[in-house]
């Protein structure tokens, strides 16, 4: 694929072993000798820096950390960094696979520091059975985790910063005094609806810090980029070409502001995430 400048071009996936990962990776990504937990996209010609937006597949055979992000103000002071709002889009969940998004009742930040460190807190968590193409926006603050039998697509604000409460006995260091600090402690209201658009695209997920939307491709369809915004695209389903080249699911690309039309073909129906920052205006 051409790297010419505002041309169309494939980013380059990193394979991040974790404890909790997975070796089944599928028909996304060969299968794994090691757990594969974080499968990150990052741009093989300028750096991950230069990527308005985070991009994951996650792989999950054991739960994660209950967990937390900070906002961009606490992030900043403490941290240097960005905050972390995400979202989740599910594309494979074993039977019984729940994800956990907010609290079932209200709880002050002693008591979910309490809940914490005796675990009583998996109890007090929101469960949700997960499905294939459920979409759940998870904003700064919202206290969550995600469960066993999980492959799913994360699309986020470019920070690394987590903050644990719980880990299942495991390990590894607890962050309890900032997780409490950030925290929202109270319920989420759940899944997304998703909202069809004219295009024959679906809205699947708009906040201040993305726009992410899915489309399916069934024969062919020709597309640009956007004169104002990078765009980020996710084959999540299915094989064909893209700009000349071949694609398979698993794959991402980042189309520059402006960067000229491309065609997309695809060998039955393949479908896609699309995602970019928001105008400001």
């Amino acid at each position: 694929m051409s790297e010419a400048p505002g041309a169309l071009r494939r980013l380059r996936p990193e394979f991040k072993e974790k404890v909790w990962g997975s070796t089944r990776l599928a028909p996304w990504y060969d299968d794994a000798a090691y757990k594969i937990g974080e499968v990150w996209f990052t741009d093989s010609v300028r750096g991950g820096s230069d990527l308005p937006l985070l991009v994951k597949f996650i792989f999950t055979s054991e739960n994660l950390s209950v967990q937390v992000h900070p906002d961009d103000e606490f992030a900043a002071r403490h941290e240097n960094s960005r905050g972390k709002t995400e979202m989740w889009h599910v594309l494979r969940a074993e039977p019984g696979a729940r994800i956990a998004l907010g609290l079932r009742e209200p709880v002050s930040k002693e008591r979910l520091r309490e809940a914490s460190l005796s675990g009583e807190i998996e109890g007090m968590l929101q469960w949700h059975e997960a499905a294939p193409g459920d979409t759940y926006f998870v904003p700064a603050g919202t206290v969550h985790a995600i469960g066993s039998g999980l492959v799913i697509c994360e699309i986020q604000q470019v920070s690394d910063v987590t903050y644990r409460l719980y880990d299942y006995g495991r390990p590894r260091e607890l962050h309890l005094e900032k997780a409490t600090a950030v925290s929202r402690p109270g319920p989420h209201p759940g899944k997304q609806t998703v909202v069809k658009q004219g295009d024959e695209s679906y809205l699947l997920a708009e906040s201040a810090y993305f726009r992410t939307e899915l489309f399916e491709v069934a024969e062919a369809v020709e597309r640009a980029g956007r004169p104002e915004a990078s765009e980020i695209l996710i084959a999540i389903e299915g094989r064909g070409n893209i700009a000349g080249e071949a694609f398979t699911a698993g794959q991402a690309w980042l189309a520059p502001p402006g960067a000229p039309a491309y065609r997309i073909e695809a060998e039955g129906t393949a479908r896609f995430l699309r995602t970019r920052v928001p105008s400001r205006e």
